[in-house]
Formats: C-alpha cells, sequence, structure tokens
C-alpha cells in the first residue's frame, strides 16, 4: 500500500531496514520505524493545528504503545489519547506526555478508574450512564471533578464492529438530566468515531454522519446550558464545549476539522505518513516512516516464496514487497482475515528471473495497527542526518527487548 510512497520518499529507511535483517540485528516480522520522521511529523502536525487554533491528543496504538516514539511525538504535542487503560499506563509511565483523553476507544474499567484519574486527565470519555456514575463515584473518593466527553452512538453504518456503544442523540437529553446530578463530573463535550474517513480513489478525508451528530449532540448541549467553561486546554470552540473529532487526522484534515467547529483531533497513522491519503498522493507533508521487513521461509512446489508472518494486519491493502538481494517486486497475495498469519506468500518470480533464497529479506510497507500483531518493532535514529543507528527493539506492546 505504501511501499511506492516509502521507496520514493524515504529510500534510506528501506536501505538500513534491509541491511539491518541482512546483518540479524533485527529478526523476522520486525517493523522498523524512523525516529526522526516521526518527530518531524508531528512537529507539521503541531504547526498546522496551532495556526487553526486546534487541540492534538496523540494516539499511539499503531506505533506499538514505543516508549521511544512517545517521547519523540511528545516533544512536539505534549498530550495523548489512550485508547484503553493499558495503554494510558505505558504512556503514562514515559513520563513524556500529559492524558488528555482516556476511556476511547475502550471504557476505563471500573476497578481501573482510582488509579487512572488520579493522573488528572483533561477528560475521560463515557458511552452511558453507568459509566459515567462510575466516573463519578471514584472521583469523588479521590476529592475531584472530572471533565468528561460524552461518546455520541454512531450513525447507522457508519461505526465498525466491536466499536458498539455510545449515547444516541435521540437520548442525550435524558442522559444530561442523569449526569448533571452527579457531584464527581461534568459535561464538557463530545467524540464520536470515525468522524472522518478517505475517499477510497482520491484519499481526500471528508465527515462521516458521525461528525454531524456530535456537533449536533454538541448543540444540544450547549442549550441545556452547558459551557465547558472548565476547559484546562484553553481551547473553547465555538460553545466553549469541546467537539474531539478522531479518525483520518492529518495535516491535510486539520482545516476540515477546523471548518466544522471541533476543538480536538487524534493524530494517529499521519504520524507515520500511513493514512489512506498517504497512499494515494505521495505529496502529502508527512514522510513515510516505518517498513515491515520478513524472510523467506520456504518455498512451494510451484515456485511461490513464502515469508514469515505475524504483523500482517487484514486491512492493510498490502500490494508487493521487495526482495532487495535481487531486486524484484513480487506480489503479495491476499489472505482471508479468519486465518492466522503463520506465512504470508508471493507470486513465483517470472522464468528466468532468480529464485528467492531462504532467508532472503522481504521488506514491505502497509498499513497496520503494531499493538494488535506479534510483531518486534525497531526503532532508528539518525536517518535525517546521515548516521542511521539502532536505538532499540520492542514488542508489539513497547516492552524493551535485548539487542544482539
Amino acid at each position: 500500500m505504501f511501499l511506492d510512497t516509502v521507496i520514493a520518499r524515504n529510500p534510506e529507511l528501506v536501505d538500513v531496514a534491509a541491511t539491518l535483517h541482512e546483518q540479524g540485528a533485527i529478526p523476522p516480522d520486525t517493523y522498523v520505524v524512523d525516529r526522526d520522521a516521526v518527530a518531524a511529523n508531528a512537529a507539521l502536525l503541531a504547526a498546522e493545528a496551532d495556526r487553526l487554533g486546534l487541540t492534538l491528543w496523540f494516539v499511539v496504538k499503531q506505533l506499538g504503545r514505543n516508549p521511544e516514539l512517545i517521547r519523540a511525538v511528545a516533544d512536539h504535542i505534549p498530550a495523548y489519547a489512550a485508547i484503553d487503560a493499558g495503554e494510558a499506563r505505558t504512556l503514562h509511565a514515559t513520563g513524556a506526555a500529559r492524558p488528555g483523553n482516556l476511556g476511547h476507544l475502550v471504557q476505563i474499567p471500573r476497578r481501573a478508574l482510582p488509579e487512572l484519574l488520579a493522573w488528572r486527565p483533561e477528560t475521560v470519555t463515557v458511552y452511558d450512564a453507568a459509566n459515567a456514575r462510575a466516573v463519578s463515584d471514584a472521583a469523588v473518593d479521590l476529592g475531584l471533578v472530572q471533565d468528561v466527553l460524552v461518546r455520541i452512538e454512531s450513525a447507522p453504518g457508519a461505526g465498525y464492529p466491536g466499536q458498539d456503544g455510545g449515547v444516541p442523540l435521540d437520548g442525550l437529553d435524558a442522559f444530561a438530566h442523569a449526569v448533571e446530578a452527579l457531584p464527581g463530573i461534568r459535561i464538557a463535550g463530545v467524540t464520536a468515531f470515525p468522524c472522518l474517513l478517505c475517499d477510497p480513489t482520491t484519499g481526500a478525508p471528508h465527515p462521516t454522519p458521525n461528525l454531524t451528530l456530535a456537533i449536533r449532540a454538541r448543540q444540544a448541549l450547549a442549550a441545556r446550558g452547558h459551557t465547558g467553561l472548565n476547559d484546562r486546554t484553553g481551547q473553547d470552540g465555538r460553545t466553549g464545549l469541546k467537539l474531539s473529532a478522531p479518525s483520518a487526522t492529518s495535516v491535510a484534515a486539520l482545516p476540515l476539522l477546523a471548518e466544522h467547529g471541533v476543538t480536538h483531533a487524534e493524530p494517529g497513522h499521519a504520524l507515520t505518513g500511513t493514512t489512506p491519503l498517504h497512499a494515494v498522493d505521495p505529496h502529502q507533508p508527512e514522510k513515510p516512516a516505518y517498513v515491515y521487513v520478513t524472510e523467506v521461509a520456504h518455498t512451494l512446489a510451484d515456485g511461490r516464496p513464502a515469508v514469515f508472518g505475524g504483523g500482517f494486519y487484514p486491512r492493510a491493502r498490502i500490494d508487493s514487497a521487495l526482495l532487495p538481494r535481487t531486486g524484484q517486486r513480487l506480489r503479495v497475495a491476499d489472505a482471508p482475515a479468519e486465518n492466522i498469519d503463520y506465512y504470508r506468500l508471493l507470486d513465483a518470480p517470472p522464468p528466468g528471473a532468480p529464485a528467492p533464497r531462504i532467508g532472503d529479506t522481504a521488506v514491505l510497507s502497509f498499513r497496520t495497527q503494531i499493538f494488535v500483531t506479534r510483531s518486534t518493532v525497531a526503532v532508528v535514529a539518525g536517518l535525517s542526518s546521515g548516521a542511521p543507528r539502532l536505538t532499540g527493539l520492542y514488542d508489539a506492546q513497547g516492552r524493551a527487548l535485548e539487542t544482539t
């Protein structure tokens, strides 16, 4: 999906990744991430958000919750959105950034609330009155009042399986009436997901019906007298209530969000230059910042090489793999999402072309979510100055591994 773009815009990363594998410094099934490019992309996003008066909360699930990369991003974007309690703990442990929004996309488990609320997050997302009550109870015990964002239920057909829930727009008034009596929380705004998507042909970001619902929800809350005046970020938006609109956040998308009155955006794939827009338009300002490295494990009788898996994401839209030893680009065969990716098959080379060998490096680049893989993450620094070095190996949850 991104191989052409990364070869054109960050060829040094491709070369370094292949060399590290050939030297045995990294195993197959490894994402190699250019820390300098991630930092530069974060700086671009921060500058554009500042120009537009938007606040950013960065997201790191797709980066494997990596502490090195968290610190690189936090130098430019100081607050994060953690999708679940585990990610929040990893982010907090780095000490590099402050908690912007917790509990979105995954609610904070009730028993974890005292721990996480003690960090004083700017906001916590709640999906229903029961979760709002749990947040209030924990906040009261800590002697504080916690700002919350109301997750608005997705429009029909505009959400993702496994992400069900939220307050329906026609139930918002009843929800707000129940929550207003709780002593430990304050309604500070709304959120929904996904609020933007990229056109499959042009890659251009466009609003989803969920953004329309979130805008209407904020208007309804404002009509009830909610003002958001305790917004600690200083980004109050048109009504004083926050409107966080995650998904497909990039430099190109930020003006669109600002036009719709959004106050907060959550860049994730833009930090690595891997939104669907970047796959279509190689001239976007964010630079592609990772590749996936594996190797040939065996060859089928018909000449098709099988490469080691472990990091192939079902929504990756993989096109081809580069085999640096021969310079070949071989098509990657589709594989059903319901099967474990022990291996992935490549097309056989054309007649007369060199045959792949066991152990040959294969380099790919595609959309991923590293935190749901079993991959290794290798962080490389110094590419921007011409002095690349491997700075660490980590698992897919950001835990450091011993380097060889």
